[in-house]
């Protein structure tokens, strides 16, 4: 690999190279950049040397990275970001603002926070506009590397430990997190369940047949992980991708489910439904914002992430301490 003199590399070059990654062609990036084809081309030749790496190559009708490509991008990203902000930062006024945020999240977790985030909005911001989009997943840092998301608030036990480890190894982490709540799951049935009025052992609780919420459809959980460390499992007769369906679902049958104890009060159901501790002990779910870092000297994220943290301190004022903030 041919050795990088930093001090004679044009940025100009980094540029292009960010457009090149984005648009994944050459043509479109040129236009975007206001430059020639040819001169895209020999800006992505230039650093290709610089780097000693192809970078991109042709594939079908597109330009497909290398893996050197992706590993230099997210950091290039976030170089030119900050550069940006810090010679011209925009300046954020709530109350004239037009912008739209995207965020990420379950249904239980939107239940919980955008009535008061729109409370805010109407308040703060009425020009702001904000898209909620769902979570497949327990690991939302694709999403917010292509921008598909602003912010994703969830829980995220393998992120988060990802994240520390990388902190502590003397890495760059390129994500931002906040702690926001800490909630408490718990199991839930029919009112008129055969286990309603008997104490849920854990016996009991494993020959019961269940339902799982997961997001990415993946028959396990972080139930099952528990019940694992115990050398025992229990039944998954049904899984689905939203806490609301699951309470409707329980609520009609004999199956189980574990949902946030908070969210059980916003289904509508809440008088169909027992509530009981699980018969085994289950770690913290801790529900966090997380973002990419290229957004941390942005001021329009930064009044959102103002915003997001306010909201559950908000609610369990409001509600005489639901929530554990």
């Amino acid at each position: 690999m041919a050795e990088l003199n930093f001090r004679t590399l044009d940025l100009n070059l980094l540029r292009v190279f960010n457009e090149v990654m984005t648009e994944r062609s050459l043509t479109k990036a040129a236009s975007k950049l206001a430059l020639t084809q040819p001169a895209v081309s020999n800006a992505l030749r230039r650093l290709r040397e610089a780097v000693g790496d192809d970078l991109l190559r042709r594939s079908g009708h597109g330009l497909e990275p290398t893996p050197r490509a992706l590993a230099l991008w997210p950091t290039v990203q976030h170089a030119l970001r900050q550069l940006q902000d810090s010679l011209a930062p925009a300046s954020f006024v709530p109350a004239q603002a037009t912008s739209t945020f995207v965020l990420a999240m379950a249904d239980a977790t939107a239940a919980e926070l955008i009535p008061g985030l729109i409370a805010v909005l109407d308040r703060e911001a009425p020009g702001v506009t904000i898209r909620v989009v769902p979570l497949t997943t327990r690991d939302p840092r694709r999403m917010l590397i292509d921008e598909a998301a602003d912010m994703a608030i969830g829980y995220f036990p393998a992120v988060m430990a990802a994240l520390t480890a990388q902190a502590q190894a003397g890495e760059t982490v390129p994500f931002e997190h906040q702690r926001l709540y800490l909630s408490k799951y718990v199991c839930v049935m029919r009112r008129d369940h055969p286990l309603a009025d008997v104490e849920l052992t854990l016996d009991r609780y494993c020959d019961a047949r269940h339902l799982l919420v997961s997001f990415s459809g993946r028959p396990y959980g972080f139930i099952d992980q528990a019940l694992g460390s115990l050398g025992r499992e229990r039944h998954i007769v049904l899984t689905v991708n939203q806490f609301f369906t699951a309470g409707r679902v329980v609520a009609t049958s004999d199956l189980l489910t574990v949902l946030p104890r908070h969210f059980v009060s916003v289904t509508g159901i809440a008088d169909q439904l027992v509530l009981r501790e699980l018969p085994f002990p289950v770690p913290a779910v801790h529900v966090d914002a997380l973002w990419h870092r290229r957004m941390q000297t942005n001021a329009a994220h930064a009044w959102l992430r103002e915003v997001v943290s306010r909201l559950p301190r908000q609610r369990a004022r409001d509600h005489l301490g639901v929530l554990d903030v």
